[in-house]
């Protein structure tokens, strides 16, 4: 779920996940960020969930982009899950608190 936010969600947990080493939890209930132009709007916009350092926002509208907050945890960013398989054959994965999803192994 997300709309054109997922390829943007979908880059971010798997930079979160691979590049920067966070467990597969903690990179899907991150703060998340979405640019676009959603639900009728005439512009795009930067939104960021109101969990961002207010530095990090007031920063991006010193340079120049129009954002705005949406509350912490926000369905209004979409829902993602994530599942890791590692060479030993293990499988890992995590749901989104943004969400009612859930998680489950099998042996």
């Amino acid at each position: 779920m997300g709309g054109d936010g997922q390829p943007q969600t979908q880059a971010a947990l798997l930079m979160r996940a691979k590049h920067y080493g966070l467990h597969l939890a903690e990179a899907v209930s991150s703060p998340r960020w979405l640019y676009g132009r959603v639900w009728g709007e005439a512009s795009a916009g930067l939104r960021l969930e109101r969990r961002y350092a207010t530095s990090v926002f007031e920063d991006l509208r010193r340079w120049g982009h129009d954002v705005s907050w949406v509350p912490a945890y926000s369905d209004f960013m979409g829902h993602a899950g994530i599942v890791a398989y590692d060479p030993a054959g293990k499988f890992t994965g995590a749901a989104d608190p943004r969400s009612d999803g859930g998680v489950s192994g099998v042996p």
